[in-house]
């Protein structure tokens, strides 16, 4: 039996979701042997885990539109009344991030409050995008539930396969994209000489983001891999939030992308 965990374990560790790769999921040893006696009571299963996607994707999708609804009914600009709602929402949304990821059996009490903090961001840059490209965010809302369906239906019909070879591809394309993100900011703070593919128009710039939503996409297929295997582990009930919490993650950074494309698709016209 330990044998079999410990394959499970490195089979774990190519995921291209960095929240799911088994150095976050190697301390839960798959559940205990308490879990195991009570007929699997206490241990993660899929059910479970697609009930509390849906459920943070609702708080998700709720606290979105909070904010976008307070941009458009008090007429805010959204470049400059909604910066602090981007700024102040995101940084809280990443530090418990980090929380639920270096304290995973926080999940369940955190994963709630970082779906909201989440949701406001992308509420307030939708609003922004909206301002400046009128009728794009629906389309992009739309194309994000699209690539969720056809990711899904291409992992369970084994057209994609979660490989170790596709992880590790996944995985280091998803920490070169977060490099070169880095690297970005960094430029645009203190050069103030951001990187013009990643934010200007032209059809270079546009492939650059679809490689990117690209990438961002077969991470979701890395993730229901993780999670069907981490059930057949039998690992704690908890890790059920932990499983719906990195699907989140990817979901918003697949959407943000796609607004990002879109609006770039805009501006070449």
């Amino acid at each position: 039996m330990l044998r079999q965990d410990s394959h499970k374990l490195k089979k774990l560790r190519r995921s291209g979701n960095p929240l799911l790769a088994a150095k976050n999921l190697e301390s839960e040893k798959f559940g205990s042997e308490t879990s195991r006696s009570e007929g699997g009571a206490n241990c993660m299963t899929l059910q479970g885990t697609v009930y509390k996607t849906m459920f943070l994707s609702s708080l998700v999708g709720a606290s979105a539109i909070f904010t976008w609804q307070k941009a458009f009914s008090l007429g805010l600009d959204a470049r400059s009344d909604m910066a602090p709602w981007v700024i102040g929402s995101s940084m809280i949304g990443f530090i418990i991030a980090l929380c639920i990821i270096w304290t995973k059996d926080l999940a369940p009490a955190l994963s709630p409050f970082y779906a909201i903090f989440e949701g406001m961001c992308i509420g307030s840059v939708s609003a922004f995008v909206e301002q400046r490209y009128p009728g794009i965010v629906m389309p992009c809302v739309g194309l994000t539930f699209a690539t969720l369906a056809s990711m899904l239906a291409a992992y369970c019909t084994g057209l994609i396969k979660p490989t170790q070879s596709f992880r590790l591809g996944i995985f280091s394309a998803t920490c070169g994209i977060a490099i070169l993100y880095a690297v970005d900011a960094l430029m645009s703070m203190f050069l103030h000489a951001p990187m013009p593919f990643l934010h200007q128009g032209g059809w270079s710039a546009l492939a650059v983001s679809l490689v990117i939503v690209c990438v961002a996409a077969l991470n979701l297929v890395c993730d229901f891999g993780n999670i069907s295997e981490a059930v057949q582990a039998k690992m704690p009930k908890y890790m059920e939030w932990y499983g719906a919490f990195g699907l989140i993650v990817s979901l918003v950074w697949l959407y943000l992308e796609i607004l990002r494309m879109m609006g770039k698709s805009n501006s070449n016209r």
